[in-house]
C-alpha cells in the first residue's frame, strides 16, 4: 500500500555507555522519526565481542541502553527496541552474506584498520569480517533508510555493494537502503581534544548521559578552549575548535543561536561561559538520567520491551531469511 509508512533501522553497540555525542548526534532526533518511519532500533551486541568484554558489563550495558533509548523518548509502543542476539537471522543471515563479500572490501574497511590498530593482540576473524554481519543487521527488515552520520557512509555503502551483487546473482532479493543523514545533529567533539569526536573511549572529555552531575561539571570546566581574552566566546571553528565545540552543545540543548550566545556571553571570560555550558547540560540530562534509573528499578517491563521487541523483529527477518535460505538453494526445514 502507499501509504505505508517506509522502514527505517539503526543499532548501536552495548561496548560503552551511551554519551552526549551519542544523545545530541543521534538519539534526541529518532524520538520523531517515528511519526514518519517503520522503525527498528537494536542492541548491536554481537558486534561487541569483536573485542573482549566483560560479561556482567556487557549484559549491564544492554539494559541500560534499552531503559535509556526509552527514557530519550522511544516509545516501545511506536517503535520496535530490540536486542540484536535475540534474533538468530542476525548470525545466520550474516554467514550467508559473508560468502557474497569479497576479501578486497574487507581489507579497505575503516573500522577494521582503526580497531586492529587499537586491538593488535586481537585482530580476530569477526572484526575482519563485521560488514557482512552488519549488512545482514540491515538487510533482514528491508529499510529504505539507515541513519548514520557523514563520516559512516562506508558502512552503508558496503551493504548496498553487497546486496547488489546478490540481487545480481539471484534476482530482486533485498531492498537497497540509502543513508539517512540528519540535517540537524550536532557533531559533539571531545572536551579535551575538540579535533576529535567525543568518545567513550576517551572518557576524561567525554559526557556520560548517566554521568553524576557533579562530574559534568567539572569536565565542563576543564574544558579545552584558548588564550583568546578579546570577547573570547565566538564562533570561530578553524581558530578556536575548543570554543566552538562548547558553542554548538550550548546551542544544541537550549535552541539559542550562534550571535546570541556571543552576545549573552560578551565582555565575560571562558569560566563563567564554560559553568553556563555544564549546568544547561546537565539540566537537559536530568530527567534522562531519572526516567532511565526508574526503569532499571522494573527488570520486568524492560524484559517485556525487549521481548515483545524481538518477537516483531524476528517475524519480519525470518521471512527475508527463508527467502535467502531458497534462493541459494538450502532445503527448507
Amino acid at each position: 500500500m502507499e501509504n505505508e509508512k517506509k522502514v527505517l533501522l539503526s543499532g548501536i553497540q552495548p561496548s560503552g555507555d551511551l554519551h552526549l555525542g551519542n544523545y545530541l548526534g543521534a538519539i534526541r532526533n529518532w524520538a520523531q522519526l517515528s511519526d514518519q518511519f517503520d522503525c527498528y532500533w537494536f542492541m548491536a551486541d554481537l558486534h561487541t565481542i569483536t573485542v573482549r568484554q566483560v560479561p556482567a558489563e556487557l549484559r549491564r550495558r544492554t539494559l541500560v541502553q534499552i531503559a535509556t533509548y526509552i527514557a530519550c523518548g522511544l516509545d516501545p509502543d511506536r517503535n520496535t527496541i530490540f536486542v540484536q542476539s535475540h534474533v538468530p537471522a542476525h548470525a545466520q543471515l550474516g554467514w550467508v552474506l559473508q560468502c557474497y563479500t569479497m576479501f578486497g572490501e574487507l581489507s579497505r574497511m575503516t573500522q577494521f584498520k582503526d580497531k586492529s590498530a587499537k586491538h593488535a593482540d586481537n585482530i580476530n576473524a569477526g572484526l575482519f569480517t563485521y560488514p557482512s554481519l552488519m549488512a545482514a543487521d540491515i538487510l533482514l527488515y528491508q529499510p529504505d533508510f539507515v541513519p548514520v552520520g557523514a563520516d559512516q557512509k562506508q558502512h552503508v555503502e558496503i551493504c548496498r555493494d553487497i546486496a547488489n551483487r546478490f540481487n545480481g546473482v539471484y534476482g530482486e532479493t533485498f531492498k537497497i537502503p540509502e543513508p539517512y543523514i540528519p540535517k540537524a545533529g550536532a557533531r559533539v567533539m571531545s572536551l579535551n581534544q575538540p579535533g576529535t569526536k567525543m568518545s567513550k573511549s576517551m572518557p576524561e572529555g567525554c559526557v556520560f548521559l548517566m554521568e553524576k552531575p557533579e562530574d559534568i561539571l567539572r569536565k565542563f570546566k576543564r574544558a579545552v578552549t584558548d588564550s583568546d581574552t578579546v570577547d573570547p566566546v565566538r564562533y570561530d571553528p578553524e581558530n578556536k575548535p575548543g570554543v566552538a565545540n562548547l558553542m554548538q552543545i550550548y546551542a544544541a540543548v537550549t535552541g539559542r543561536s550562534y550571535p546570541q550566545i556571543e552576545e549573552e556571553f560578551s565582555g565575560q571570560g571562558y569560566g563563567a561561559f564554560k559553568s553556563a555550558v555544564g549546568e544547561a547540560v546537565v539540566e537537559t540530562l536530568r530527567p534522562i538520567r531519572e526516567e532511565t534509573e526508574r526503569l532499571l528499578a522494573d527488570k520486568g517491563y524492560l524484559e517485556t520491551v525487549y521481548r515483545a521487541g524481538a518477537q516483531r523483529a524476528e517475524h519480519i527477518a525470518r521471512r527475508t531469511l527463508s527467502k535467502v535460505y531458497r534462493k541459494v538453494g538450502f532445503l527448507a526445514p
